[in-house]
């Protein structure tokens, strides 16, 4: 049996909108049909479900840390990134009762909110059996730490160890960040993965990171003191983080670089010169909440690079929202236009995750989810706008 859905809009992603349109959605959630009203006819004689909004694909959150839900309001907001790594890392720890029950909360919640597929980085298993379990696609990326150059072999063989425990064929290997990870760690891990192993990095989040790159100068130092790393191997680069670590990633991997907050003209200068795959993840909320700013979007457009959205974790935000997401660069950048950005969260992050087959559009065939954000008016997004999870 057939469900037909309409709205005021069809968004299909992959083709222009369609006005009053239609879609057929089976059992399964697969689509069957997208009609224009004037060419309708119901294959089964079914009702058409009609609704007031914009019908969308479901959200794809490309960047997430589920594991750390249960840290919800605990770190203060405006700290900084370093300050930030160190509450997290002293205060993360909690019964496995408590942990369990606010990443179900977290899971719950984003498929309500209308995400279909996540980008989920992890440092244990505690997540396994939930995304076993869970009506949403995760894509665990297990991180490798290392800061010290001699932890590097065995940080590699622990998170080998680590992707046996995610077993639905969506997982890889990535290094944490470029201040996380020595420069032999990179030089290894480039030797012992395959080239369909997508990497996603944090990268540029605080101005610190470049800072450290440049001159080996500012907070964190101080980081590394407190967690009682030794920071002597670290030289001085005279470049930003992403110049001095890229060319130490493996090719022709696809590399999703998550914030981004700090990143320059000259970056992306450097970044097309190397020729790789990268799309650039931002998470507006969690950059207001730790650093107090936003990427400036517009060189990222006029640059013409390909933007996903995240929403990060529950330790640096309040919501698991794609759509709040979309609605802070809204607010924020009053030029952007809803039928860019809502690629962003949608097609965008499917392609990212290698899953585009199934998810990011609403095409014949594919089972993406279907979404309606309601209170849409002109194909403006404001705070008006909420989001309804029809299948």
């Amino acid at each position: 049996m057939l469900k037909y859905l309409s709205a005021n809009y069809i968004l299909p992603i992959s083709s222009m909108p369609i006005k009053d349109g239609i879609v057929a959605v089976d059992e399964e959630g697969v689509i069957q049909g997208i009609f224009d009203p004037t060419s309708f006819t119901p294959m089964d004689n079914g009702q058409v479900e009609k609704y007031e909004g914009v019908i969308i694909p479901g959200f794809i959150n490309a960047h997430c840390h589920i594991e750390l839900s249960h840290m919800k309001g605990i770190v203060a907001k405006g700290t900084g990134l370093p300050s930030f790594l160190s509450k997290v890392m002293t205060t993360r720890s909690a019964s496995m009762k408590k942990i369990d029950e606010a990443m179900a909360k977290a899971d719950r919640e984003m498929y309500e909110n209308g995400i279909v597929a996540v980008g989920d980085h992890a440092n244990t298993d505690n997540s396994s059996k939930l995304k076993d379990d869970s009506e949403i696609l995760y894509h665990t990326f297990v991180e490798v730490i290392g800061i010290e150059p001699d932890e590097a072999d065995f940080k590699l063989k622990e998170a080998k160890s680590l992707i046996q425990e995610f077993r639905n064929g969506h997982v890889s290997i990535t290094p944490h960040a470029p201040y996380s990870c020595s420069k032999v760690l990179f030089k290894k891990f480039k030797k012992v993965i395959s080239e369909t192993n997508i990497i996603s990095i944090h990268n540029q989040e605080s101005e610190e990171e470049n800072k450290l790159f440049r001159y080996k100068m500012g907070e964190f130092l101080d980081f590394y003191k407190s967690i009682g790393k030794n920071a002597d191997t670290i030289k001085a680069q005279a470049r930003n983080s992403i110049q001095s670590y890229l060319p130490y990633l493996p090719y022709p991997n696809k590399l999703l670089l998550v914030h981004n907050t700090y990143t320059s003209l000259k970056d992306f200068d450097f970044v097309e010169r190397m020729g790789r795959d990268v799309t650039w993840c931002l998470c507006p909320k969690a950059n207001l909440y730790i650093e107090g700013t936003l990427p400036k979007i517009q060189n990222f457009l006029n640059s013409g690079q390909r933007i996903v959205i995240g929403t990060d974790s529950l330790a640096s935000n309040d919501t698991l929202s794609i759509l709040e997401e979309l609605k802070v660069l809204h607010t924020h950048f009053e030029d952007l236009d809803f039928l860019q950005t809502i690629q962003w969260a949608t097609i965008n992050g499917a392609i990212a995750l290698n899953i585009q087959d199934e998810y990011g559009s609403l095409e014949v065939g594919k089972k993406p989810g279907v979404v309606l954000l309601q209170g849409m008016e002109h194909m403006r997004l404001t705070d008006d706008v909420k989001v309804k999870r029809l299948v």
